[in-house]
């Protein structure tokens, strides 16, 4: 392997803090491969190649670099958490280009462990919708520049499939983490509340959305995890162990009724549960125990978040899609339809299933990414089918407030050419053993970390 582009953040950190090679040379690498593909891709919405060239020169004189778990690791920022001197433009238009005062939470971690924030990465206008597109571009998978990364995390994940940077900071209200990381075959996790500082928008969507790692490997997933949640300012980060033997679910009945799943989707789950019973583990299927009003509950606090979120702005500003989901945000929460009770019924139902078993895996999707097209200028209903008829897994999970990671597989019945991913979920607390099981798959059947290269594939 030539050049330092399409390794992992650890292989990374572990060159730079070694004195093999310089911040500096690893961040030229990747904004040489940006500058290279991103065109194609449309992952950033504002590549910061100067500034990232003179912090990785100025990283490399500090005295701890050789203690800095992220050292000289390029990484990618979502485009709705503050980056110091950057506008956070949120996907649009109606928000203000306004230089932000001070680093998110969360982007002062990744840098105080050595990380270098090379961009910007895009997202739907607020983050509302499960395709990445709008008045900053279209963002495709790198694995087929025909079909949408997903959203809203999109720029995140066809940013860490193309090999742009090793590691990705995304977010995740309705599976936007999941989603899109699924339509770019490579790992991605939701924590559970409170594990990593959230601090999005005006309440986060009610407390559904977390920020998290989008990687493509599990050891990378559990370092920039570390660092992301104070639990590691310095080298090394001990990876996943060993979960030992656990009880596993196989769910793959769609929590919206009505909504037929993929075959290739439903193979993918007992595929992964083959391999994960060879390993010792107990797997048996077992139906999550999905009520009929779940999925109502999920997107009246998405509706009303969105117009909590959409309130300082100015309504002729927002695509038309955005401006009518903010209205009956409006109207969901004058009429009290937004408050905990089907949370913790939510909540109720799920420890009585995991009674009974330690992780569950469901499809990532129910259905391939939709075409990359640009769905910011149809109406509300078209693109609320799309994303409720390929993406109905992940929002259970955020209703919960409970940790949920999607990886890539290797299956049998695969779809040519595009990534096929299996989401698992666990109790509160569980993101630890969620990597243990994402390193041990990753282990018995790996899989290919970034997508070919799309250059002249357009």
């Amino acid at each position: 392997m030539t050049g330092w582009t399409r390794r992992t953040a650890t292989e990374i950190a572990e060159g730079v803090r070694s004195g093999r090679v310089t911040p500096r040379d690893v961040v030229a690498d990747h904004l040489a491969l940006i500058e290279r593909l991103d065109p194609q891709i449309g992952a950033f919405r504002k590549v910061l190649a100067a500034r990232a060239l003179r912090e990785a020169q100025a990283l490399a004189g500090r005295a701890d670099l050789g203690t800095l778990p992220l050292a000289g690791v390029p990484v990618a920022v979502k485009d709705n958490l503050a980056v110091e001197g950057e506008a956070t433009r949120n996907g649009s238009a109606a928000t203000p280009d306004t230089p932000a005062a001070a680093d998110h939470e969360t982007v002062r971690r990744l840098r105080a462990a050595g990380a270098v924030v090379v961009g910007l990465t895009n997202v739907p206008e607020l983050c509302v919708f499960g395709t990445t597109d709008g008045v900053h571009g279209t963002t495709r998978s790198p694995w087929d520049l025909s079909r949408s990364a997903g959203g809203s995390s999109g720029g995140s994940a066809a940013a860490v499939a193309a090999g742009l940077v090793p590691i990705a900071l995304g977010n995740d209200g309705m599976g936007s983490i999941r989603i899109p990381s699924a339509n770019c075959g490579v790992l991605g996790l939701k924590p559970g509340a409170g594990r990593v500082p959230a601090g999005l928008g005006v309440d986060g969507w009610s407390g559904m959305a977390e920020n998290g790692p989008i990687a493509t490997c599990a050891a990378d997933a559990a370092l920039l995890l570390a660092v992301l949640a104070g639990e590691s300012a310095t080298s090394p980060v001990t990876p996943p162990a060993d979960p030992g033997p656990l009880r596993i679910a196989l769910s793959v009945r769609s929590s919206s009724p009505g909504i037929p799943v993929d075959a290739a989707c439903a193979a993918a789950v007992r595929d992964t549960g083959r391999h994960l019973a060879a390993a010792g583990h107990r797997v048996a299927d077992a139906e999550l125990p999905y009520p009929a009003w779940l999925g109502a509950a999920s997107v009246a606090n998405w509706l009303a978040g969105t117009a909590a979120d959409a309130r300082s702005l100015d309504p002729a500003l927002l695509a038309p899609r955005t401006r009518r989901h903010a209205a009956l945000g409006r109207a969901v929460a004058r009429a009290g339809l937004v408050g905990p009770g089907p949370r913790e019924r939510w909540q109720a139902l799920l420890e009585g299933f995991f009674a009974h078993h330690d992780v569950v895996i469901t499809p990532a999707l129910a259905h391939p990414a939709p075409p990359a097209e640009p769905w910011h200028t149809r109406g509300w209903t078209a693109n609320l089918l799309s994303n409720v008829r390929y993406a109905p897994f992940s929002h259970p999970w955020n209703l919960a407030r409970w940790p949920a990671l999607v990886l890539p597989v290797h299956s049998p019945a695969a779809r040519r050419g595009l990534p096929l991913s299996v989401q698992l979920a666990a109790p509160p607390g569980g993101e630890h053993r969620l990597l243990a099981l994402a390193a041990e798959l990753e282990r018995r059947r790996p899989w290919p970390r970034t997508a070919p290269d799309p250059a002249g594939r357009l």
